[in-house]
């Protein structure tokens, strides 16, 4: 600290001398009032504490003392008194040398402005949200109570398919018994550090009832426990030049879309390049590329048999083009063609396998989804030889796979305009088309062994378009203050391979394919980064047995 002082000394010293100027005969002595001034100046702005501007003061009417005697000390031989003379661009040079050196010393010892954090804290920042939702879900009473949860299923089986080994139904969904008011929580806490002009590093953490995709909702109660957190984000951002971004790791989806093809709350596993450029003061383009691993197969599977199963990895590859033209004042238009490329995610029919004789498993076993809700057209995975002892009722445990393959044409549009009153009014459209639906393969793929979709003449009742339409009106779009609100509109027909039914929104129809209906719903402000909405879902199902539910959200939401 004494060497800092003694830096500050010298600096008002300078700044002391400077204001005297070359010196002949007649130079008055520095002025000791100025000095003082400058260093209450110096308190004034937190760089000096009182006892150092003191001990300062005391130091500088001492010094000033001193150069007095010393003028007065050296005459010269016709008795005039000389000071060497140091010119003006040496004597700014001392000065702001010294004056970084010392601020420098005074930030690393935290004394120059002692209520900051040193500077690594200044490069990290944290961002987070909370919602508090009740959440009704209501069931017609026509609804078929056959209607399998293959989710279910894969995930506790396999399951005995052969009617002729008993009774137990397999896994069904519930179709007609109401849930009202489910209490649910999200919370969610991101950390983003600065590393470095280019670098970028974040995690976040979330809550969720399981270690689904599509979710970090945690339904409330049971019992009291304590909940889960889980790794919702960790990734690495580079800025590779002033157009490119590159990221990898666990990110944030980095395509436009809409939930009805992936979730609000979905996250990628993987890496991506994205990229804008202007093109004018009104018109840009974007676009991202970006590849990720659905599913590594597992290195023992099957984990207690001697053959283990091939490597085969399921990737999603993903490549958008978009504009942003900012047509006038008052309106805006966004739009974006994407292509997903959903490879190796559908099922494979097993080679022939005896479960009932001892195989620990059957060889595309491993090509079942990791995650799925409902909706997607499903085939029996295992071709289980039958037991030439008594073939009727040779065991036939089965998983289920995908039907079809996934490679699908995006294309979004959002137009936001500014109307009288200060009303605004968001409209947007979103169709997706699946290119790999075929029929055809469908069948030659599962081996006739199809799980549902199908009709009394067993033709598959299935299609590849899913579209939907949205409309939002009020005073601001985004509710950032008390008193902002908005009404929202919409309409979803999603048939059941138009997409793969993992990913998308977990609330209309709760999750999945094959369903059609509309949402109405209501934001209102409550304060700054507080609002409440309200959001009704009415859905059908679009091909098979009668699967209508009404869903009732009413939510408080935060943000920091």
């Amino acid at each position: 600290m004494m060497c800092s002082v003694n830096r500050l000394t010298l600096a008002v010293g300078l700044v002391v001398a400077a204001a005297v100027g070359p010196a002949v005969a007649q130079t008055p002595a520095p002025s000791q009032n100025a000095t003082i001034n400058l260093i209450r100046l110096l308190v004034q702005q937190g760089v000096l504490k009182q006892d150092q501007a003191q001990a300062l003061i005391d130091q500088a009417e001492s010094e000033a003392v001193q150069a007095r005697a010393s003028v007065a000390a050296v005459p010269a031989a016709n008795g005039e008194v000389r000071v060497q003379y140091v010119p003006a661009i040496v004597r700014d040079q001392i000065r702001d040398e010294v004056k970084a050196e010392v601020m420098a010393q005074a930030r690393q010892e935290n004394w120059a402005a002692p209520n900051t954090f040193p500077d690594w804290a200044s490069r990290i920042s944290f961002d987070g949200d909370v919602r508090l939702r009740d959440e009704s879900r209501y069931f017609s009473g026509n609804n078929s109570n056959q209607i399998i949860d293959f989710a279910k299923l894969n995930a506790d089986g396999p399951y005995d398919v052969n009617p002729n080994n008993g009774r137990n139904l397999p896994p069904l969904l519930n179709t007609r018994e109401d849930r009202e008011n489910l209490l649910r929580l999200r919370a969610r806490l991101g950390l983003k550090a600065v590393l470095s002009p280019s670098w970028t590093a974040g995690i976040r953490i979330g809550t969720g009832s399981d270690n689904g995709p599509v979710s970090t909702t945690q339904t409330l109660g049971g019992g009291f426990g304590k909940k889960d957190l889980w790794l919702d984000q960790g990734y690495l951002s580079w800025v590779a030049s002033e157009r490119v971004t590159l990221t990898g790791g666990r990110i944030a989806n980095p395509f436009m879309s809409t939930d009805m093809l992936y979730s609000n709350d979905l996250n990628f596993d993987g890496v991506a390049a994205l990229f804008n450029q202007p093109l004018s003061d009104s018109l840009s383009l974007f676009g991202t590329l970006g590849a990720f691993p659905v599913e590594y197969s597992a290195d023992t599977a099957s984990s207690n048999g001697l053959d283990k199963e091939s490597s085969d990895n399921k990737w999603l590859y993903g490549a958008q083009l978009g504009a942003n033209w900012q047509i006038n004042d008052s309106n805006r238009l966004k739009g974006a063609l994407a292509y997903y490329r959903f490879d190796d995610i559908a099922g494979e029919r097993s080679g022939a396998c005896e479960p009932w004789n001892g195989d620990p498993g059957c060889d595309s076993d491993g090509s079942r989804p990791t995650f799925m809700q409902k909706g997607n057209t499903l085939f029996l995975l295992r071709d289980i030889t039958p037991n030439p002892a008594n073939p009727a009722a040779t065991p036939q445990p089965q998983f289920v796979g995908l039907a079809s393959e996934f490679n699908l044409l995006d294309l979004n549009a959002v137009w936001d305009t500014e109307l009288p009153h200060d009303f605004k009014l968001r409209s947007q459209a979103n169709y997706i088309h699946n290119l790999a639906y075929d029929e055809g393969e469908m069948r030659k793929r599962s081996a006739g062994q199809l799980a549902n979709n199908l009709d009394s003449d067993g033709n598959i009742k299935s299609g590849a378009n899913a579209w939907m339409v949205q409309f939002t009106l009020g005073n601001a779009l985004e509710l950032k203050k008390q008193g902002d609100w908005n009404l929202f509109a919409g309409y979803k027909h999603i048939q059941p391979d138009a997409l793969p039914d993992g990913f998308n929104d977990s609330s209309f129809h709760l999750g999945g394919t094959n369903a059609k209906g509309y949402i109405l719903g209501a934001n209102y402000g409550l304060d700054q980064n507080v609002y409440a909405t309200a959001r009704w879902m009415s859905t059908e199902a679009v091909y098979g047995a009668p699967f209508d539910i009404d869903v009732l959200q009413l939510e408080v939401n935060t943000r920091f």
